[in-house]
């Protein structure tokens, strides 16, 4: 098995381990209503929001506090976390993990055409394809 194909098993692979786990507690998004969908949403969009808390808090941060330590293995725990809140959204939004893997080909091309170009100005017809 290539390289690609490796990486995208494992890339599916998460996709099934979230999929469990929300159904372990109680969330299927595939039977959301448009209402249940904004609001799972939200809820994993604070949930990340807090979890990029957690990791800065990982970090020695406070210029004017001498205590504090990087704490790269707990850095790491919360890069975790993080993914699996980015999964459920984009499992909220009914994406797949080939469907998010093909949006961030297209987004990637884009920002790479964005540095290319100098990004002077923003384009945001130039994501509408994704």
């Amino acid at each position: 098995m290539d390289n690609e194909n490796c990486t995208g098993d494992m890339w599916k692979h998460m996709f099934i381990l979230q999929k469990e786990l929300g159904k372990r507690l109680g969330v299927c998004p595939e039977t959301f209503s448009n209402a249940e969908r904004i609001t799972w949403v939200l809820n994993y969009t604070r949930a990340l929001q807090q979890e990029v808390a957690e990791l800065i808090d990982s970090l020695p941060w406070k210029w004017w506090a001498k205590y504090q330590k990087f704490d790269l293995q707990n850095a790491r725990v919360e890069v975790v976390d993080l993914l699996h809140f980015l999964l459920a959204i984009a499992q909220a939004l009914g994406m797949s993990s080939e469907d998010v893997y093909n949006a961030f080909l297209k987004k990637n091309a884009v920002n790479h055409a964005r540095q290319d170009s100098g990004y002077e100005s923003k384009n945001a017809e130039d994501s509408r394809h994704i």
